[in-house]
């Protein structure tokens, strides 16, 4: 409660001793629940579950057939109110990862994080990923524009016209992302893109590559071909920590502003578009400003 609400039970008691702490009579309809039944209400709504048909979180419904079972008389509107009074929302769920306990985490944070705050001299620095299974849907009617008082309306009703996935390195100290549009994400087509990176990055200069664990990014193939070509330093994010790979931070943009709200009537057009959207992207790009230290004391 706030110091305010104190003040006044202390001015109470003050002014009338034990018996200033009792409740005065209040004006209005008197408490359909006790306070006892109210909890039994969070106790139902906070139960895990083990139901026989499946079911593994409570409505609202179900919640009040419970409560009506052990003799509390509520509607549903008042289990509502109760459950939002204790901010307990039983309709969400929100998923969750244990990290795998890794000893060389933080000296891989450590290591990322200082590609990022301080480039390398005589080198750049990629950050790569792949971008898997994006769908070619195409709304089977065209969208209503915003209308005063109105947002866009979409039909929800699509056809699908198959998928696309895209190889993206993202050069962290200027922007710029160098994509191709790949058929299959195994360690040869992998190598073939680390071959272009090396084409179009200018001799002398060492190519630093930021890589998660993925399976074609630590394969054997992989790892001979990086050996034999001297100019790549790979830097691995630790596992389940994705967030570290700034290239993740251009698919999201990418997914917002061209993927999610869009409509293509071929895999073709998907792919023209997506091409053509990274060439635009590139006429403006400008490197992200990464904040994250990676020390324990900033986290």
């Amino acid at each position: 409660m706030h110091e305010s609400h104190v003040a006044q039970w202390r001015k109470r008691f003050l002014a009338d001793g034990i018996d200033g702490l009792d409740d005065k009579q209040r004006s209005g309809a008197p408490e359909i629940i006790t306070n006892h039944e109210r909890l039994e209400i969070v106790s139902i709504a906070t139960l895990a579950r083990d139901e026989p048909d499946g079911r593994e979180t409570w409505t609202y419904d179900e919640i009040c057939k419970e409560a009506n079972k052990r003799g509390i008389k509520i509607s549903l509107s008042h289990v509502w109110n109760v459950l939002s009074s204790f901010d307990i929302k039983p309709h969400l769920v929100r998923g969750w990862l244990n990290r795998k306990d890794d000893p060389d985490f933080q000296d891989r944070v450590d290591d990322v994080c200082g590609l990022y705050l301080e480039p390398p001299q005589q080198a750049v620095v990629y950050s790569i990923d792949e971008k898997t299974g994006m769908q070619a849907k195409e709304h089977k009617y065209p969208s209503r524009p915003a209308q005063p008082g109105a947002p866009v309306r979409e039909e929800f009703e699509y056809v699908r016209h198959g998928t696309a996935s895209l190889m993206a390195a993202f050069e962290v100290h200027t922007g710029d992302v160098y994509g191709e549009v790949i058929g299959r994400n195994d360690s040869q087509t992998f190598c073939e893109f680390l071959q272009n990176i090396e084409d179009r990055v200018p001799k002398g200069k060492k190519i630093h590559i930021i890589l998660d664990n993925g399976s074609s990014h630590t394969s054997r193939e992989t790892q001979r071909w990086l050996k034999k070509h001297k100019r790549f330093v790979v830097h691995y994010t630790p596992v389940h920590a994705s967030w570290l790979n700034q290239v993740e931070l251009f698919f999201s943009i990418l997914t917002r502003k061209l993927l999610k709200n869009n409509s293509f009537d071929t895999r073709n057009d998907l792919v023209r578009k997506l091409i053509g959207w990274i060439n635009n992207y590139n006429k403006t790009a400008k490197p992200f400003k990464w904040t994250y230290a990676g020390k324990p004391s900033s986290i």
